[in-house]
């Protein structure tokens, strides 16, 4: 969300930065303030859309709701595929909703986004997990298998609920990873050449939460004091993604998850140590910024994080041929995305190799 601007009076260059609007709720009950933000933003009968695995969270919050609750879906997908948006709306109407509230992950969250595109639903965002993508302006739909990335300021809930205690029966896996995740979006806003202070501000201290907390919630999955730190610092580095560039590792993560349909977390997670490497010997600011939130080397920490992961820790567990890494990297080298780091097909082809 930031550009360059030439100025008329001198040769020099301005950068401006443009805020995004909304209110982010976060603290240990937060949940109890979704009926009453609900009414501020003038929804009569909201769509609950909610991820399976949040369906006793949902109950509660539908009963919470009461005659405000239209209806609930409860079968988002990864990517938000048009018919599945098609099947939402479609219930939404017949129970007359007027706005949504997504409960869950990227999946529920995308959905949300995906029909506020259509309806200009007010919306209510409750993140179960990590990633930080709900307070972006970025959607990822699918049609007939092919995705397609839609960038807008009004795709950006209204309202952000973020409370830790509706985190406390992730499984560790999703923990990790999608901590990981949004972990990626701090990382590449520190080297993002078209950052801005508020960009490289909102990303370190992103990192440092992410790097500090989720150790502990990985040790105590009941520390809630952790877990609060923990979506703090995922929200920033959402906000990392909403103001900044997005470089290799991003490109990388969706090339390889359009070509392969891979889980989303997991494929960003097991990614990020490698790239980190590939990258931060051609941006040394970040590293040593990186490198004073870690005590040490922030690609060390990062690698021993996905290693602790039970799940694919390589590209070869998720699935990936070693014949596929070569289309993917001339794909990513033709046109390549934003990076401290010049790219060439050999040397993605590399880092994929060490990845699988």
């Amino acid at each position: 969300m930031s550009q360059p601007v030439t100025a008329h009076e001198t040769a020099h260059e301005i950068t401006v930065h443009e805020m995004l609007p909304g209110r982010v709720l976060l603290g240990r009950g937060a949940l109890r303030e979704v009926p009453a933000q609900v009414d501020r933003l003038g929804a009569r009968r909201v769509l609950v859309v909610a991820a399976p695995s949040a369906k006793a969270t949902a109950d509660d919050l539908a009963e919470a709701l009461g005659e405000r609750c239209a209806a609930v879906f409860d079968q988002p997908r990864q990517h938000a595929p048009v018919e599945v948006t098609a099947a939402a709306l479609a219930l939404g109407r017949a129970h007359d909703a007027d706005g949504v509230v997504t409960l869950g992950g990227g999946s529920a969250v995308g959905l949300g986004k995906a029909l506020v595109a259509r309806t200009g639903w007010p919306h209510v965002a409750v993140p179960t997990t990590y990633a930080g993508t709900e307070v972006s302006p970025v959607l990822e739909e699918t049609t007939d298998g092919l995705d397609a990335v839609r960038r807008d300021p009004a795709l950006v809930p209204d309202t952000v609920v973020y409370d830790p205690l509706v985190t406390l029966t992730m499984p560790r896996g999703l923990t990790l990873t999608s901590a990981l995740h949004a972990l990626a979006h701090a990382v590449e806003a520190l080297y993002d050449a078209d950052g801005t202070p508020v960009t490289r501000a909102y990303a370190i201290e992103a990192a440092e939460g992410i790097l500090n907390a989720l150790p502990v919630v990985l040790d105590d999955p009941g520390d809630v004091v952790a877990r609060e730190r923990l979506q703090g610092a995922a929200w920033l580095a959402g906000l990392c993604q909403a103001y900044g560039r997005m470089g290799l590792h991003h490109q990388l993560a969706h090339a390889l998850a359009d070509a392969f349909d891979l889980p989303h977390a997991e494929l960003h997670a097991l990614l990020l140590p490698h790239v980190m490497a590939f990258n931060l010997r051609a941006a040394p600011d970040a590293a040593a910024r990186l490198a004073r939130v870690c005590g040490g080397s922030a690609v060390a920490e990062v690698a021993q994080l996905v290693r602790s992961h039970e799940g694919p820790t390589a590209l070869s567990e998720l699935g990936v041929p070693a014949a596929g890494l070569r289309t993917v990297a001339e794909a990513v080298a033709a046109d390549p995305a934003p990076n401290p780091r010049p790219l060439d097909a050999e040397a993605v082809l590399r880092l994929l190799e060490e990845a699988w």
